[in-house]
């Protein structure tokens, strides 16, 4: 959603005390990013707003020429690899000051603030006031969220806690979002679902207060039930940048840059995608092993790196195969297919397996390290630029179904059903997600 908005307009004001948030979220950038505002459009420096500060702490501010209102949690939200359920009420006529706003984050209720400004008792907070816009994504038009949101509702009237949209999975012990709540949303609350692709401002709570859409969205089937690996914003070298839900990257122009994935296996067999968009020579594509005991195997010149360059050269942890394969360039598709089962990797350019080999049948590829062993203990789609000068840009393909925000034409699906590819994976191959890496590591 980085430099996309969404406000709706024209709210007749109703009840400005007491009302309830919640949003799940996937941040992919870290810093200032607001989560939702309402702002007074003749005087910006009236707002209301839920945001990521740029130090990482949540904020939930009320402000109208001075402060009002103001809590700043003391633990920091910089996992980008994973959804947060962000629940905020907020009631000025309860008796006790600290309840008059009240934060759960995944479940659990937030009781200790490094700053706790609270509202005096009966206090008409920014929230729908007339002349006031309510936008999500966004404040004053800057301090744009970056990353994905899913399911977003606001109650007009009523304050609910955490458990009315999501509940602990038996089996997991994960928090999970309930999808039809069971609220009364009130004049002015909203439901946002993001479903219809062609209409995402569309309001899902029967009031018809549908949002409209500035900027440009893409729709993704990475959700709070079923997260999909992306690239690793905190896991690079600092020049990097992430773009598209962290599945574009372009590193930094004056150093070995590298990337790897949010989410990595020790077992099971994976197939991703991923477009070279540009790079002045260098580029490296394939995956990277961490041991158990170090952060930085396998990375930026470690043992367990197997890539797929370029010049067509393969580097096996660090044995180099000149003209290994097909060279490749601007607009090419490498797929890669890692099996952990058999310890072996196999790459294709635009859809044909290089070097004769055949992932479904289990026949050529190349010897990797036991990523259940000692050594290697979790392997990652990764990217490197191996050069010191100039940028390399790629764009993933985890199994969302876009490169950047253009959607695949051929729409490819592995056998459990689960992801969307431009070419066919290889059968017994899966997306590289949360649902397929718990069916093959623990099934």
């Amino acid at each position: 959603m980085a430099s996309t908005y969404l406000p709706l307009t024209g709210q007749t004001p109703t009840n400005n005390k007491i009302f309830t948030f919640s949003a799940w979220l996937k941040r992919s950038a870290l810093g200032y990013n607001t989560i939702m505002s309402w702002e007074d459009t003749s005087n910006s420096s009236n707002n209301f707003r839920i945001a990521f500060r740029s130090d990482d702490v949540l904020q939930i501010l009320d402000y109208a020429s001075a402060t009002v209102m103001d809590y700043k949690t003391t633990q920091v939200f910089r996992d980008t690899s994973a959804f947060y359920n962000i629940v905020v009420a907020v009631d000025t006529t309860n008796a006790t000051a600290n309840d008059r706003t009240k934060l759960w984050v995944n479940g659990e209720s937030v009781s200790s603030f490094g700053t706790q400004t609270t509202y005096s008792l009966n206090d008409s907070t920014q929230g729908q006031q007339s002349g006031y816009d309510c936008v999500i994504g966004s404040i004053n038009s800057s301090y744009y969220f970056n990353g994905s949101m899913a399911h977003i509702h606001f109650i007009d009237g009523t304050v609910y806690d955490a458990s009315a949209f999501g509940e602990t999975d038996a089996t997991t012990g994960i928090w999970k979002p309930k999808t039809a709540p069971s609220v009364t949303y009130g004049t002015n609350g909203f439901f946002l679902k993001f479903e219809n692709s062609g209409a995402f401002g569309t309001d899902s709570s029967g009031n018809s207060n549908t949002f409209t859409v500035n900027g440009t969205m893409t729709q993704t089937i990475d959700t709070p039930s079923n997260v999909f690996a992306t690239a690793n914003a905190l896991d690079n070298n600092s020049n990097s940048t992430y773009s598209n839900g962290n599945t574009t990257v372009a590193t930094g122009a004056s150093e070995y840059a590298h990337t790897s994935t949010t989410l990595g296996a020790s077992s099971g067999k994976y197939y991703c995608e991923v477009k070279y968009i540009s790079g002045a020579g260098g580029a490296r594509i394939g995956v990277a092993g961490k041991t158990a005991t170090s952060s930085t195997d396998g990375l930026n010149g470690g043992n367990y790196e197997i890539y797929y360059e370029n010049n067509g050269n393969l580097d096996v942890e660090g044995t180099l195969t000149s003209s290994w394969g097909s060279t490749y360039t601007t607009g090419d598709i490498i797929g890669i297919g890692l099996d952990l089962d058999n310890n072996k990797i196999y790459f294709s350019k635009n859809g044909t397996w290089q070097n004769s080999a055949d992932p479904s049948a289990g026949t050529g590829g190349e010897t990797i390290s036991s990523a259940s062993s000692t050594t290697a203990g979790v392997y990652f789609f990764s990217i490197s630029d191996n050069t010191s000068s100039g940028v390399l840009t790629v764009s993933y393909n985890f199994g969302n179904g876009y490169f950047g925000t253009t959607a695949v034409s051929s729409a490819e699906n592995p056998d459990d059903g689960i992801g969307i590819f431009e070419h066919t994976p290889p059968t017994g191959y899966k997306a590289l997600c949360t649902k397929s890496i718990n069916a093959q590591e623990y099934d």
